[in-house]
């Protein structure tokens, strides 16, 4: 019975006729290579193969008119703990904060550390995603493909649109996805030697091994201050 109701609830589900038709053509055009899709919002979210990443950019662009490029970046999937635990203790009997799992399943659907890959799902920890739009129209797609988790890459979309440039430098550096026939892929804000890929969720956050979080360091006097009087407003406070 349920299944029955799921069925008739989604095919009462209003058409979005200015949307579906360009979902229809370019699941026409790139066929089981268009792996997922969702309309919802006012917006359309595609998932393909990232064999046809290239492709999905050139039939937005020369098909469907949409001819003005927004961004395009990457996403890291991995769960990560973000129970609040510190990485520094100060010298002391201090009780760290316990993480709490239990209610993570029921809230989010999945089970901890099982990967929530967003709209349109995903079958991998690393994605990319581009966004279209027309300044015609005022309809826009965000298109987003798998990527390899030992060796994430993808084909530049840079001669479909020279604008990616950038974006693709950016998330090369901050990722460590590699775009096949970039013109020059080069650091834009870190030194050439930087080991790493700072935005990736396993990325080692080295300043709270070393320091202390704020709040828990001594408080140094301000100047003009009896460093003294500052010790003995910190012994108050505590």
């Amino acid at each position: 019975m349920s299944d029955t109701t799921t069925t008739e609830e989604s095919s009462s589900a209003p058409i979005d006729e200015k949307r579906q038709p360009l979902l229809e053509f370019l699941q026409s055009e790139l066929g089981d290579q268009l792996l997922d899709s969702v309309i919802e919002k006012g917006d359309i979210t595609v998932r393909v193969d990232r064999s046809v990443w290239r492709r999905s950019a050139e039939l937005c662009r020369d098909r469907l008119g949409m001819e003005y490029f927004c961004f395009l970046s990457g996403i890291d999937w991995l769960p990560t703990d973000l129970s609040g635990e510190k990485a520094f203790e100060p010298a002391g009997e201090v009780s760290p904060v316990e993480p709490d799992t239990g209610d993570a399943e029921a809230e989010t659907g999945a089970a901890p550390g099982e990967l929530q890959t967003g709209v349109a799902g995903g079958d991998t920890r690393f994605q990319v995603f581009a966004r279209y739009y027309s300044i015609k129209t005022h309809l826009g797609i965000t298109v987003k493909a798998d990527l390899d988790d030992a060796d994430p890459r993808v084909e530049t979309i840079v001669p479909v649109f020279r604008g990616a440039d950038w974006h693709e430098r950016e998330t090369w550096e901050m990722y460590g996805f590699q775009f096949d026939g970039h013109p020059g892929l080069r650091h834009l804000y870190l030194p050439g030697g930087f080991e790493g890929y700072p935005l990736r969720k396993d990325f080692p956050l080295l300043a709270r091994e070393v320091k202390p979080w704020p709040g828990l360091v001594d408080v140094e006097p301000l100047p003009g201050e009896d460093p003294a009087a500052a010790g003995e407003g910190e012994e108050a406070a505590e």
